[in-house]
Parts: structure tokens; sequence; C-alpha cells
């Protein structure tokens, strides 16, 4: 009889076994990753970097891209496969449907005096922040928000560079902030921190500090206060401030001549990374930089060339852009993230849309729109093909089809491989981009994905596992992206989904990040432990952008002038003066410029728009489905 009930016992087990991989398979065509099972994710573990043949599909599941193309047979022209295929996908979105009122019961109205009530929120969220500062911290360049006390650069560590690559000594946060004031319309605080930062800042320092960092929280905000103070079409009223003499664009200058040494002993013309202000580029210097810090000067110092009329600034910034433009793989179309200046080799092969090479897109772009030059927006039109070839999964359309949602995902610059499940919460600024650049549809799905993410943990986790469902990095350093996407997002359609988005973010922030003197780092995204930090860009993005979110009357929205922001927030107008020259080309007839009919793998027309994709009646209204919204939910474990 024993052994009778051993062959029951391996029937059961057998027949359990099949019921599992019918599950985790038979449901559509992201079960087969998302249904939360440790069997499908060992198998994705142990496949995660199986070599393919390269070639290049477009299928709608993140674990088919993970997996490679073993898929191809599912891919049959049968009518009856074709059918039965058809009714699994039909029955995998089915288990999304629920209540289809939910979330437009939620998200499909927001009251006038609630969006006051937020604006005010969100107002005093900066004073409070910016008051603090003010009171415990200036002139020092951060406020420690718990202890109140003030933070400068750690002289007794130079090799803490996550403090001092930001932190030169130089009242960071206060000139960070200055279009900030005006933006929420306190015309004489602007005027009186013009004046501190004229009469109490010196570049003139033994600091060493990153180029990036200096270029976009000192430099920009300093060339974006000047602008505001002598534009004769700014938007904020009348600002002119009694007997100024372009004091902050001579500091701005002088900034800029400091940052130069780092273009200098190059062997490719990509800049060093770090400079002392005082000294130049250090002895002990490295060879290596990022993507995004080589590359994202070109707005603040082309800005500054054509207000002086030196090609100077605008010449080595747009080098650098040039010479990384030129390293990028033959075969993808695609950059690496980290790469050595005098070799051109790529030591970090890791091609993504986050840390390391956000803003080098986003500066293709703005540089485009800013100066006029269509060489910038040919190399962002190549750029971009690459990045939907190779770095986008999910189904092709955001509120239509099935499968998973569209995700970016980092690969391998070489070969377009997946290189790990991870995403980081600085992607979140690139829903923002896509608007920019017409792709609304896109740019609202991917949105979404990010905000499921803040609804689970009140915040964004600097790095955020996919597959794992679960943070990888914990902390939140009260980074503005999210919020920027959401800002660019309502902008465009007026849905007043993003405005509930904003009202979460607020509250959270109040929640979880309020503490005695302002809003602090948050450590831990689960138990909300806190870091004594607040970084200057929480005042100068992630507040600025949360008031202009419930402000629809700001001078902003209704001049007739239009502007961008900087990567940092900063206010610049698109302005015909920065697109004219006082110089000739820069760069005649150079090697390796993209030209008209050239594109990223021949996919991409020079004059694309994506506005088209956007159906004329939800041109300005494009909720996402609610059967989508609820799967983006499940798939970061809301439910």
């Amino acid at each position: 009889m024993q052994w009778r009930s051993i062959l029951v016992g391996l029937v059961v087990l057998r027949l359990t076994f099949s019921c599992l991989l019918w599950l985790a398979f038979g449901l559509g065509p992201s079960w087969g990753f998302n249904f939360p099972l440790n069997l499908n994710l060992n198998l994705h573990k142990i496949e995660l970097f199986k070599e393919d043949d390269g070639t290049s599909t477009k299928d709608n599941s993140w674990s088919q891209r993970i997996h490679g193309h073993g898929d191809a047979q599912s891919r049959t022209s049968c009518a009856k496969l074709g059918e039965e295929d058809s009714a699994k996908k039909k029955s995998y979105l089915s288990l999304f449907e629920g209540d289809r009122d939910e979330y437009d019961r939620r998200y499909s109205t927001f009251p006038d005096t609630l969006k006051l009530k937020m604006k005010g929120m969100a107002k005093d969220m900066f004073y409070f922040g910016y008051d603090n500062y003010m009171k415990y911290a200036f002139p020092e360049d951060e406020l420690n928000p718990i202890d109140c006390q003030g933070r400068g650069p750690d002289v007794l560590n130079p090799s803490n560079i996550n403090i001092n690559d930001v932190l030169g000594n130089y009242s960071l946060t206060l000139i960070d902030t200055l279009d900030t004031l005006l933006v929420l319309g306190n015309v004489s605080e602007f005027h009186r921190a013009v004046k501190l930062v004229i009469d109490t800042v010196s570049f003139d320092k033994d600091s060493t500090v990153q180029v990036f960092e200096a270029n976009i929280r000192i430099l920009g905000s300093l060339i974006s206060a000047h602008i505001l103070l002598t534009d004769p079409k700014h938007p904020f009223g009348d600002v002119g401030l009694e007997d100024y003499d372009n004091e902050l664009l001579h500091l701005a200058h002088d900034l800029a001549v400091r940052l130069l040494p780092a273009f200098e002993n190059t062997s490719t013309g990509i800049p060093y990374p770090r400079v002392n202000l005082k000294s130049g580029v250090p002895p002990d210097s490295i060879n290596e930089t990022c993507t995004s810090g080589a590359g994202s000067l070109l707005v603040e110092f082309g800005i500054l060339s054509r207000l002086i009329g030196d090609s100077t600034f605008e010449w080595v910034a747009r080098r650098a852009v040039r010479a990384l433009w030129n390293l990028r793989s033959n075969e993808t179309g695609l950059l690496g993230n980290v790469v050595n200046i005098q070799t051109g080799q790529w030591v970090g092969k890791q091609s993504g849309l986050g840390a390391g090479m956000d803003s080098f897109y986003e500066y293709l772009l703005k540089s485009y729109i800013l100066f006029g030059e269509k060489e910038d927006y040919r190399m962002f039109q190549a750029s971009y093909a690459s990045i939907q070839n190779h770095l986008r999964r999910g189904r092709e359309s955001c509120n239509e089809g099935e499968g998973d949602p569209p995700l970016y995902v980092n690969v391998n610059m070489f070969n377009g491989q997946i290189m790990n499940t991870w995403i980081d919460s600085l992607q979140a600024f690139f829903p923002g981009l896509l608007v920019l650049n017409g792709d609304v549809e896109e740019a609202i799905c991917l949105h979404a994905f990010y905000y499921a993410i803040w609804k689970r943990f009140g915040a964004l986790p600097e790095r955020y596992n996919w597959q794992l469902q679960a943070p990888d990095l914990l902390f939140y350093p009260l980074r503005p992206e999210l919020v920027e996407s959401t800002y660019l997002l309502y902008q465009a359609t007026k849905n007043p989904f993003y405005l509930h988005v904003g009202m979460d973010i607020l509250q959270s922030l109040e929640k979880n990040a309020k503490v005695r003197c302002g809003y602090a780092t948050l450590h831990h995204v689960v138990d909300k432990s806190k870091e004594d930090r607040m970084e200057s860009f929480f005042l100068s993005e992630t507040c600025k952008y949360l008031y202009l979110l419930f402000d629809d009357d700001n001078p902003l929205h209704k001049s007739e002038n239009k502007y961008i922001f900087t990567t940092e927030g900063h206010v610049v107008p698109i302005d015909e003066r920065f697109r004219e020259k006082q110089w000739n080309d820069l760069f005649p007839c150079e090697e390796g410029v993209v030209t008209d009919q050239e594109t990223s793998n021949g996919s991409f027309s020079s004059n694309n728009s994506n506005c088209d994709r956007v159906p004329e009646e939800r041109r300005y209204s494009l909720p996402l489905k609610s059967v989508y919204m609820r799967q983006i939910d499940h798939m970061v474990g809301l439910f």
C-alpha cells in the first residue's frame, strides 16, 4: 500500500506543477514575469545574461526581452493559433478590469478650492525650507534641517565627493533659489537675495567642485536671475533692481572662467570631472567622467557665450558633446555612461536614461530649442531612435493593446542586451522630455509607472528593481524629477489626474520628510528614517514645480513669451538673441557630425512629429485607461 501512496503523491505533484506552469505562462504575454512565483523569478535570473543573436524584435513584454527571442514559434501566422493567443491576452487584461470607474472617481475632478489649498501648501513648504536656511545656515551652502545648522564642504575629508562635488563654500542654496522667489511672486525677497549674492559671494575659493554641479546649480541660476532682472519682456512685472550693473553676469563669467581648465589637456576634448576654483584641475584628478556630467554644459555655457559675445564657452561645451557623440556604438547608436577622457574608451558600458546619462539627452533637445542649431536636433533624433529601438520594452502603444506597459531598461551599449533589472529615480525626468518632444501618449504611460512606485512607498527609491518589485537603493534625497514630469504633463493635457499626483507628492513630503527646520532626505523609503540634509534642488526645483502645478495664473503661464527650464529648473527665455551668434560656425565641416539624412538604424525621419499619435478629441485630456492603471499598480506590488 505504501507504494500506491507514493504513486498517488507523485501524480498529484505532477498535476500541481503543470497547473503552476499554466498559470505562469498561459495567461498572456506578461504573466510569465509578473505572476509572483519564485520559480519564474529564478528562471529569469538564470537567463538574464543569456546570449542572443543580436536581432531586433518588437514584442510587448519585459520578460520576453530578458529571455531573448526564443518565442518565435509563438508568433505564427496560423489563424487558429492567433485566435488562441488573442483569447489568452484577453483573459490576461481582464484580470485588471474590475470596477472601471474606480480610477475615474478618484482622479477625474479637482476642485478649484482644493487647487488653491495645494498652491498655498506648496508655497508654505518652500518658505519653511528657505526661511530656515536663511536663519540657520546662510552663508553656508546647505541647511541641515534636523540639527538646524549650516553645512559646507567637508574640508577634513576631501575624498567625500558626495558632499564636496556640490558644496563649494559659495552660498549654494541661496544662489540656486533666486528665480524660485520670482516664480512665487516675491520681488522684494528676490531683490534682497540678489544683493546678498552680489555683496557676499566670491568664487576665489580653495574648493574642488564638480564641473557639472557648479554649472547647473550656480552658473545656470546666476544667468537666469540676470536675464530676469534685465529682460524687458520678462513676465514677472517690474523686477529691475536700481543700480544693478550686470553683477550677476560678471559672477557667472568669473565662475565659467574658473571651470575652463577642466577642458584643457584632455586628448578627446571631454572635460575633467572636477576643478579647484582657485588652482584648476587637481594633480590627482581621475581621467574618467560620466556622459551627462561632460555632455550637459551646453545650455548654460551657450547662453553665457551669446550674452557676452565670447564663443569660448559654447565652443568647449559643444566640442565635448561632439566628442561623446563620435564615441557612440556603430551597431546600436547608443552611448555608455562612463568614459576615459584621454583614451576615449568606455569604462562604463551601461546605456540607460538615469544617472550618468539623463541630462545629456535632455540638453540635446533643449539646446536646439534655445539656439536653433540643427545639429543638436539631429543628434537628439538619432539618440531618440536608438533609445526606442534598444531600451524600450513593453507594448507598442500606451493606451491600446496587450502586454506590459512601456519601460526603458538599462542595456549594454554595444549589443542592446539588458544589463540589470533596476531603474533609478532620475529616469523619472524622461516623461517630461517626451512631452517636450511631442510624444505625450508615451509620457503618460511612463509617468504612471513612476507614480505607482511613489504611491507604494510615499517616495521614489533611488533604485527600484522592477523584476523583484522592491527597492535596490532605499534613499530618497527629495529629488524633483517626478514632480517636473507631472507639471509638464499637466501643462500638456490639463488633465486633473496630474493635480492629484502633485497633491499626493505634497502630502507625502509633509508627512514623511518634514522635520524641525526644513525637509530631510529619506534614508529609507520603507521605514522613513531620515538623513540630516536638504539639498538645494529641493527649493530650486521640487518646490518650484509643485507651486507651478497648482498656479494656473502664474505669470509664466500667462506670458506671451516662451520659456524653458534648465536641468536644475532655472527659467530661461526662448529668445531670438540666443539664436544669433557674433562669430562664425564653431565646427565647420568637421567629421562625425550627424547629417540631415542620418538616423540611428535608419528608422527616424528628420521632421518626424509625434503629436499626431494623439487623437484630436483626446489631445488635452489623456487619462490612462483604468485597466492599464490597475495593471501598473499591480506590477509595482500595490495589490
